[in-house]
This record gives structure tokens, C-alpha cells and sequence, in this order.
């Protein structure tokens, strides 16, 4: 492997924790919705151990041991994501250093796409909300893949959409499973802090972490 600085001939960047700080917003409407459909109180361990990263049938059946039945599922899916939209509503801020970062990558003709566990809903939601939806077109989103993160299907995607090896690739992730996701594809990966402590990141196969994107002229030459 070599030293860094590095080179990836593309960055692939999960949404949710990456682009912006919004998983307390997602965090809370999964506490109230888990108990007004599910009956579960989840605690700040289910929270940290098994809500991040995953689409929501897969978090469901972590939580209960059960996957979910298509209209409980499709009904908490809804309800959940309308519960985290009227929170996030207006608060959406971009992470220190990401547009100057994207613009870098732009610059060195590096190019990067959208890996994320989010519906089309709220990936419209949050780009709106960044103003970065001329910058993403190239995306993955929750419904194109069959097994979501941590399996490394999200992001093989990500890279073949690029067209590009996922060994050449970088990726920024800020949850456990996302992390397993992105190294489990082949990815190297610079982790945020935003959601899940360093240990923990690096445990899951990260190679560094970050609090933003304030030092990305640290990981690229």
C-alpha cells in the first residue's frame, strides 16, 4: 500500500454524516417512531450499534431479530423519514471544508459520486438543502442496491458507476457499517468523526480519520 499523500482516480462520499451533520436529526426520529410503530425503545447503545448505516428493513431486523413484513417496513420507512425531514427542516449545513475540498477534486479532474444508504426523497432533500445537486449526478442511493451497508455492494456500485477499480478509490464514511462497506469494497478510507469515536473507524477498516474536510489536502497529492 502506498504512503500517503495519495492520488484516487475517484472519491466516493456516503450522505448522511459525511456531506452535512445531520444524524442527531436521524437519530431522534428513530427513537420516536421506533416506539410509536415498533413499540421499541432504543437505547443510546441500539443507536450507536445498530441504527448507523444500513437501509431501513436491514436496521429494522437488527433491531428485532426478524425481518420486517413489506407493508410494516414500507409504513415505518415512510413515517421515520417524514419524522427526520420536519426535524432536519432549514438545518442542513455542509461539513467545514467540503466545497473547497470538491472543488479541489474538480480541479485535479478527480471525479466523485453520491454512495448512500438514503431514498430518493431525502438524497432531493439534501442536496436541495446543500445546493449540491449539479455536483453529485453521479449517485447510489438505497434502492439501487440489494444488500445495503456494511455488505460492499453500495460501493462496488459507486465505483463502477465511475467507471473505476474501487481499489483506486477513496471513500468517506462516518459509521461503522459504512466504513466495513467501503473497505470491504476495496476502498480506501478516510473516515469522519462525525457520528462513531476514531477507535471504532479504525477498527472497521479505516485508514484515517478526520472531524471534516478541513485536511483533505493531507490525503490527495
Amino acid at each position: 500500500m502506498s504512503a500517503w499523500p495519495w492520488r484516487p482516480d475517484g472519491v466516493l462520499f456516503d450522505m448522511d454524516g459525511v456531506l452535512t451533520l445531520n444524524n442527531h436529526f436521524h437519530r431522534q426520529a428513530w427513537q420516536e417512531v421506533a416506539a410509536e410503530v415498533l413499540g421499541l425503545h432504543l437505547t443510546e447503545q441500539d443507536l450507536d450499534t445498530k441504527v448507523d448505516g444500513g437501509r431501513n428493513p436491514e436496521i429494522m431486523e437488527r433491531l428485532t431479530g426478524t425481518p420486517p413484513e413489506e407493508a410494516l417496513a414500507r409504513r415505518f420507512h415512510d413515517v421515520k423519514e417524514g419524522r427526520y425531514r420536519a426535524l432536519a427542516a432549514g438545518a442542513l449545513r455542509e461539513v467545514v471544508g467540503l466545497s473547497r475540498y470538491l472543488d479541489a477534486l474538480d480541479v485535479r479532474g478527480i471525479p466523485f459520486a453520491l454512495v448512500t444508504s438514503a431514498d430518493a426523497v431525502n438524497v432531493a432533500f439534501g442536496m436541495e438543502a446543500l445546493g449540491f445537486g449539479h455536483r453529485f449526478r453521479t449517485r447510489v442511493l438505497g434502492e439501487d442496491v440489494s444488500r445495503g451497508k456494511p455488505h460492499p455492494e453500495p460501493f462496488l456500485l459507486g465505483a463502477a458507476r465511475l467507471g473505476l477499480s474501487p481499489e483506486r478509490c477513496l471513500a468517506h464514511e462516518d459509521a461503522v457499517n459504512g466504513v466495513r462497506s467501503a473497505a470491504g469494497a476495496g476502498c480506501r478510507v478516510v473516515a469522519l468523526t462525525t457520528t462513531a469515536p476514531a477507535e471504532a473507524l479504525l477498527a472497521a477498516g479505516a485508514e484515517r480519520t478526520a472531524p471534516d474536510f478541513s485536511d483533505w489536502a493531507q490525503w490527495l497529492t
